[in-house]
């Protein structure tokens, strides 16, 4: 027992010594570099409360020490000042026998300002005060703090967190309850039961989505937490969510019924029968020709008037099976075998065709289908008012043609509206905007047609171009707001400002009949929110990497800034050696193009040092990647800590500059924007010495993954060291969409051109490989490929296979320790 202890204590120890970095001090740095730093900076944004509808408003700040400050805001006179006087409250408090606690620690409950008088209102430890600011006078009032209406739409998912608030639940049932946090992604998360009559004060926060539910395990109501703290008082009278009553309130209504109440569609072996219902009539079969791998089925568009209606035939695809195994299961001894449903770039796809029928004649009017012959998907079907017609977009296979048809429902004529051809691929994932606008006349598209993501006006009623509503060298990253009253969209955009990083996110307001474009923010920084103030004002808030976050009131119709609302202070981030990131540009592989990154540097930096470099990688087409926003810890941040500096890139082929940048990655994932990146470590070189660029390294998960190993298969010359987690080492291997997305359909010689596993033999340097058993995201067998193609090209590599373990399994506490010792070994090592 002695000599195993012995050797386990050298196993442990051994990796520290072998090498000058990686002590335990190192060690302990990186894990808690989170821990340090992450609570020395306080409120990072506001939450403004408006007085009445012409903009007054007031909002509150709260320090580390819980001192809380509020203030009042008047934009037409740009002024802001405290809200009220916190020793005038305190004495008054004092006369009135309240908590005697300094009044800028108190929680001020349910604060609100009356828009007419100017009164305050609020409630202190259940108590309800009122105060009159001039003269002052503060007196206690009758009224009972307000409850949280419950919600009666459920979201999916709780996805905007706001504010820090409290939410106190006072079960009045008479069975006991149990309350549930739905998460970020959509998971009923357990906070356990309140027994009858009992209350539960719960932390959460603003936006935050909460369901209650009965002793029988049924949904009783629903919450969303504001930014207030709250009452939720669950009794027998609260209303349950609409989708549930909805279903409980129409459980006879038959599906598939016609506008008018007449018809029920019914899909029976894979055919379509019709039933008259007002008056009754047998059912009638109208399609003969429909199979189990040729069948109709889903849901039935009808026309306004009931005079057609769309039903889709489904073709069925190859329906390819994956198969996993999980080795040790946590309820069995022996390994589970799991199947999935997953198909690949090549596969035959399951397609879906519209099939147009008269209800007149009780047959299909035949589709000209040489418009929409080959789908990917054919989706956002939707009939004109007057039931002349109906349209839908179609995304052909391969990812080459986008287009709006337009079917004639008299004759089943297809035409095109608009339509979008590309030589490389068209990003309909990201940069798909198809919008009707009111009375179907026209509708508003998203096009690259001119080398920059824009929008354009169609011409709903005979399709072609109206106008091109923006341009420039820039990018609409969303359309965040229709107001079609006032002919206005608000806009949220890259690269509107020439001088600025092109990341960076502002917002601008678009007038749909004269095309001006409104430039609202211009900070130097990335704007995350938008909140309208009245009619005239917005208050959103910015950041950068290295600027923490500055809350900004500005005019909504010119953009100027008003006032700084709010400035979120580092100083004790910074006190405590928080390393500030350090943002760089230099040029890419074409000697004009900028290509943006970020330095990250270890808390202990040593100017007179020099530092392995280990670069970060994540060359997904779908987005751009190096962080633009502040924040104060990341695994990247914590990896310097063992003596490294840490890089992270956005090179050619990634997403949101112009469209040329972006078709780098076309037919081509193995660039992955390398000799931009390498320019870019060379060029940072020069002006940050203390970068050893001997000594690189290289990780990534996923298509990081996949990026990382080929650095070593490409470019061995400049990288020494590349840790891949679960990569799409070959995109034949991977799901179809992802992979067709950017190497295209049908598969052809660049995707073996691509492939890591292919092309295996010729890495230098050292590799780790790491994958989950049961990765659902990545096929984990193309990792056993590549591994398996480098046994037989004799290279020596090093391969963690993670028991149970999913998509991102590199990043698990024991994927990730051996990283770091990974690249310790083989970077810091003489």
């Amino acid at each position: 027992m002695m000599r195993s202890f012995a050797f386990l204590f050298l196993f442990i120890v051994v990796p520290s010594l072998a090498w000058a970095q990686g002590t335990p001090e190192d060690f302990e740095r990186a894990a808690s570099f989170d821990k340090r730093f992450r609570n020395l900076v306080q409120q990072e944004t506001i939450d403004p409360q408006p007085i009445g509808n012409q903009g007054n408003f007031w909002f509150k700040t709260s320090d580390d020490k819980n001192i809380k400050s509020f203030f009042l805001v008047n934009p037409s006179k740009k002024e802001k000042a405290p809200l009220f006087d916190h020793d005038l409250l305190r004495k008054s408090l004092l006369q009135l026998k309240a908590p005697t606690e300094p009044t800028n620690k108190l929680d001020l409950e349910q604060l609100k300002v009356d828009k007419t008088s100017g009164k305050l209102s609020f409630f202190l430890q259940g108590q309800a005060y009122e105060a009159t600011i001039k003269p002052w006078e503060l007196k206690k009032i009758s009224k009972e703090m307000e409850v949280l209406a419950p919600i009666q739409t459920i979201p999916k998912t709780s996805t905007i967190q706001g504010a820090e608030t409290n939410l106190t639940f006072e079960n009045k049932l008479p069975e006991s309850i149990e309350i549930f946090w739905l998460s970020s992604v959509g998971v009923k998360v357990s906070y356990g039961k309140i027994k009858p009559g009992e209350k539960r004060s719960q932390h959460t926060f603003e936006h935050h989505i909460w369901l209650i539910q009965d002793s029988m395990g049924k949904l009783h109501s629903a919450y969303k937490a504001q930014a207030e703290k709250a009452i939720v008082r669950i009794t027998k009278n609260s209303p349950a969510p609409q989708q549930q009553k909805n279903q409980e309130s129409k459980p006879n209504k038959p599906t598939n019924t016609s506008p008018d109440g007449n018809w029920q569609i019914i899909f029976r072996d894979s055919n379509i029968f019709i039933k008259g219902l007002n008056p009754t009539k047998d059912e009638i079969k109208i399609t003969a020709d429909g199979s189990a791998k040729n069948g109709y089925k889903g849901t039935i568009h009808w026309a306004p008037d009931s005079s057609a209606f769309v039903a889709f035939k489904s073709t069925q695809g190859d329906g390819r099976i994956i198969n996993l195994i999980e080795s040790s299961p946590k309820d069995q001894l022996q390994p589970r075998l799991i199947s999935l449903n997953y198909d690949k770039p090549g596969d035959k796809l399951d397609q879906h065709f519209p099939h147009l029928f008269s209800i007149k004649t009780m047959k299909e009017i035949p589709l000209d289908k040489s418009l929409f012959n080959n789908p990917w998907s054919i989706n956002n079907l939707r009939w004109k008012a007057d039931s002349s017609r109906f349209t839908f977009l179609y995304n052909q296979r391969g990812h080459q043609v986008l287009r709006v048809v337009a079917i004639n429902s008299k004759s089943g004529a297809a035409s095109t509206l608009i339509e979008e051809i590309s030589k490389t691929f068209i990003d309909y994932n990201h940069k798909t905007y198809f919008h009707w606008l009111k009375d179907d006349a026209d509708f508003i598209w998203m096009s690259e047609r001119d080398g920059w993501n824009h929008l354009i006006l169609i011409d709903g009623a005979k399709g072609g171009i109206k106008k091109q509503l923006t341009k420039g060298q820039w990018v609409v990253r969303n359309v965040e707001r229709i107001d079609e009253d006032k002919n206005q969209i608000l806009l949220k955009v890259l690269g509107i400002h020439a001088k600025m990083d092109p990341y960076f996110s502002h917002f601008a307001m678009l007038n749909l009949e004269t095309n001006q474009l409104i430039k609202l923010t211009d900070s130097q920084g990335t704007h995350r929110n938008f909140l309208p103030i009245g009619p005239d004002y917005f208050v959103t808030t910015w950041s950068r990497i290295d600027q923490a976050p500055i809350t900004e009131l500005r005019n909504l119709k010119t953009g100027a800034l008003i006032m700084t609302l709010h400035t979120t202070d580092d100083s004790k981030l910074k006190a405590a050696g928080w390393p500030t990131p350090t943002p760089f540009t230099a040029k890419g592989r074409d000697g004009k193009t900028d290509i943006f990154g970020v330095v990250l540097k270890p808390s202990n930096f040593d100017p007179n040092k020099k530092y392995p470099v280990i670069e970060q990688i994540y060359a997904g087409p779908h987005d751009f990647h190096v962080p633009k926003d502040f924040r104060i810890s990341s695994r990247a941040q914590a990896m310097t800590e063992l003596g490294f500096i840490v890089v992270q890139i956005d090179g050619m082929g990634t997403n949101w500059r112009s469209k040329s940048f972006h078709d780098v990655c076309w037919k081509n994932l193995a660039d992955a924007g390398f000799p931009d990146r390498i320019l870019w470590m060379k060029a940072a070189g020069k002006i940050f010495p203390q970068m050893n660029l001997e000594k690189v390294g290289i990780y990534g998960g996923s298509a990081g993954g996949q990026n990382a190993m080929r650095a070593l298969i490409d470019h061995g010359d400049f990288y020494k060291a590349a840790a891949a987690d679960c990569g799409c080492h070959d995109n034949r291997m991977d799901k179809v969409w992802w992979n067709e997305l950017w190497m295209g359909w049908p598969v052809d010689a660049s995707y073996e051109k691509s492939s890591n596993t292919v092309h295996a033999g010729k890495i230098q340097g050292k590799l780790l490989l790491t994958v989950g058993e049961l990765d659902r995201n990545v096929d984990p067998a193309t990792t056993m490929q590549v591994a398996d193609a480098l046994i037989k090209a004799k290279k020596d590599f090093d391969l963690i296979v993670i028991p149970g373990g999913g998509h991102g399994s590199g990043e698990s506490p024991y994927a990730h320790r051996k990283r770091q010792e990974f690249f310790l070994k083989h970077l810091w090592e003489k």
